[in-house]
């Protein structure tokens, strides 16, 4: 079984930046050879694939987030960040951290835990 906990959520102007991080951990579990990825849903819509990292460094982002955002991974502290930059109000929602072996998915089933989420609010 595996643990994971975002956090770093808030409640920001357009423009702004925000850090999300996300801890993995379990007895068995390699953070280190897993995919992380970051998703988000807005409310009344289907959870959708933000960016992610696989475990050799590459990533892989949505064409929206590309240029603002930025997937990290301290694999000595287990954690992910995702580093958002130039937030616009489309980008609200509830943003999941998940992992899975092997590489980068982009569908939220290619993924085999996940967090609880943690709420992003982007204002005008």
């Amino acid at each position: 079984q595996v643990q994971v906990v975002e956090s770093g959520g808030g409640l920001v102007q357009a423009g702004a930046s925000l850090t999300l991080s996300c801890a993995a951990s379990g007895r068995t579990f390699t953070f280190r050879m897993s995919a992380m990825g970051w998703f988000r849903q807005a409310p009344g819509k289907d959870r959708e694939f933000v960016g992610g990292i696989n475990w050799s460094g590459t990533n892989r982002y949505t064409d929206s987030v590309k240029g603002r955002f930025t997937v990290s991974r301290d694999n000595d502290k287990k954690v992910v960040y995702l580093q958002m930059n130039s937030l616009k109000p489309e980008d609200t929602g509830v943003y999941f951290c998940a992992v899975r072996s092997g590489n980068i998915g982009t569908s939220l089933f290619d993924y085999d835990y996940w967090g609880q989420g943690t709420q992003v609010t982007v204002f005008k």
